[in-house]
C-alpha cells in the first residue's frame, strides 16, 4: 500500500473522471498538498488526458472510449504512462495501483463498476459518483462492510452531513437538514419553464459544474439523487431527509438531533473543500480555498423546495420508497432525457415528463435488487425512455 506523508495523509492518490469539473478540481488539490497522482482515467477527453499526462506522469490513464484510448495511447507513447482502454481497464487499473485514496468523479452510471472495484481494492473510496449510490446503494454498502473499506462523501452537501455527525450516534439525528440552491429557475412557473433554453439551464447561480449535473440542478433532479445518496451514506429514513433552498449556497447541509441542536458546516461554495477533508480525513489541513467571509456574506435565507413545478425531487422520494431497481431506473431515464436536452432534442419542461413516466411504467422493478437485473433495468429504461423524446 501507498505511504503516508509526515503531514498525515498518504501521498499518492487516483483520481477518476479527472478532466471533469470535480475530477480536475481533486488534481488542484493533489497539487496543493503534494500528492502524486497515480491513475487518472475519463471518457474520452483524450485533449484534456494528454495534458494530464505530460503534467502529473500517472503510472495508468484508462479511457472508456477504447477507440479514444488508442489514440491517446499513440500520442503519449513517448512517456511511462500505460493507457488502459474500456470498463475493464479502468477497473485494472485501480486493482493495480498502490494508491490507498481513490476520488471517483466519474459521471453517471459509469461510475458503478470503478466504485465497487475501489472498494474491492480495500482503498479509501472519496465518492463524487452519486448515481453508485442512487443504483446500487445497498450493494455498494454491502461492498464496503465486506472489504472494511471507508465511504468518504465528496458532495458538498454530503460532505458537510458527515461533518456534521462527525463524533455522534445515529441514534441522537433527528433528521438531515439538506440544502439545495434551488438552480436558475427558482421561483418560475410552469409557464414560464416551458421558455426555458439550454443556455439559460446552464448558467447556475453559484455553482460551476459540468453541463449535465448543471442541468440536475435546474431540474432539481440533483436534489433527488442526494436524497436517495443521503439515505444510503447516513443509515437514516426517507422521511428524515429535508430539503432546504439556500440560495447563498454558504451552510452546505446540517444535522438536526434529538435535543433539537443543528449542527451545520458553512464555507465557500468550492468543491475542492470537500474533496480535500475526503483525502486527509480524519485530518485537516491548511485550506486551499479562500476562507469565508461572513461580513461580506450578510445573510442566509431558507426556504422549503417547489415540488409541484419541479416533481422530480418528489419522484426521488418516490423511487426511494418502492426501492429494488426503481432508482436506477430514475438515473436511467434521466440521463436519457438531458442528453436529449443537451442535444436540443427535447424541450426543458419535458425532461420531467419523460422520467416520470418511464419511472411510472417500470415501478415493478421495485423487485429487483441482484446487481445483474439492475443493469437490466438501466438498459431498459434507457430504451422507454428513448423511445419518448420526439
Amino acid at each position: 500500500m501507498t505511504a503516508y506523508t509526515k503531514k498525515g495523509y498518504p501521498d499518492s492518490m487516483i483520481v477518476l473522471g479527472s478532466t471533469g469539473s470535480v475530477g480536475t478540481q481533486a488534481l488542484d488539490v493533489a497539487k496543493a498538498l503534494g500528492i502524486n497522482v497515480e491513475m487518472i482515467s475519463a471518457g474520452r477527453d483524450i485533449l484534456t488526458l494528454e495534458k494530464q499526462i505530460r503534467e502529473l506522469h500517472p503510472r495508468f490513464c484508462a479511457v472508456a472510449d477504447e477507440a479514444s484510448a488508442r489514440t491517446l495511447a499513440a500520442k503519449v507513447a513517448d512517456t511511462d504512462t500505460k493507457v488502459l482502454s474500456g470498463s475493464d481497464g479502468i477497473c485494472e487499473g485501480i486493482y493495480n495501483s498502490k494508491s490507498t485514496v481513490a476520488v471517483n468523479a466519474t459521471l453517471g452510471e459509469a461510475g458503478l463498476f470503478p466504485t465497487l472495484a475501489v472498494i474491492e481494492s480495500g482503498k479509501r473510496l472519496a465518492l463524487a459518483n452519486k448515481e453508485s449510490l442512487v443504483i446500487a446503494g445497498d450493494i455498494v454498502n454491502r461492498a464496503a462492510k465486506e472489504h472494511n473499506t471507508e465511504i468518504i462523501p465528496v458532495d458538498s452537501e454530503h460532505s458537510a452531513i458527515f461533518q456534521s455527525l462527525r463524533g455522534s450516534k445515529s441514534r441522537e439525528i433527528k433528521k438531515i437538514l439538506l440544502t439545495a440552491s434551488g438552480g436558475p429557475f427558482y421561483g418560475y412557473s410552469r409557464e414560464e419553464l416551458r421558455s426555458v433554453t439550454r443556455e439559460m439551464t446552464l448558467a447556475h447561480p453559484t455553482w460551476k459544474m459540468g453541463k449535465k449535473i448543471t442541468t440536475d440542478s435546474a431540474t432539481m433532479m440533483n436534489k433527488g439523487f442526494e436524497v436517495i445518496e443521503a439515505y444510503h451514506l447516513f443509515g437514516v429514513k426517507p422521511s428524515q431527509i429535508e430539503v432546504v433552498v439556500h440560495r447563498e449556497s454558504i451552510l452546505h447541509s446540517a444535522v438536526e438531533y434529538i435535543d433539537n441542536a443543528v449542527i451545520a458546516q458553512l464555507g465557500a461554495p468550492d468543491m475542492r473543500l470537500c474533496i480535500q477533508y475526503a483525502v486527509t480525513y480524519p485530518d485537516r489541513v491548511m485550506g486551499c480555498v479562500r476562507p469565508l467571509d461572513l461580513f461580506e456574506v450578510g445573510r442566509l435565507t431558507f426556504a422549503p423546495p417547489d415540488t409541484e413545478e419541479f416533481p422530480l425531487l418528489a419522484l426521488a422520494y418516490k423511487a426511494l420508497e418502492l426501492g429494488g431497481a426503481v432508482p436506477a431506473v430514475l438515473n436511467a431515464a434521466n440521463e436519457v432525457a438531458v442528453d436529449a436536452f443537451l442535444n436540443e432534442k427535447l424541450d426543458f419542461y419535458r425532461i420531467s415528463e419523460v422520467v416520470s413516466e418511464t419511472v411510472n411504467e417500470m415501478s415493478y422493478a421495485k423487485e429487483y435488487t441482484a446487481l445483474d437485473d439492475i443493469i437490466a433495468s438501466d438498459r431498459e429504461a434507457r430504451r422507454i425512455a428513448g423511445s419518448k423524446i420526439f
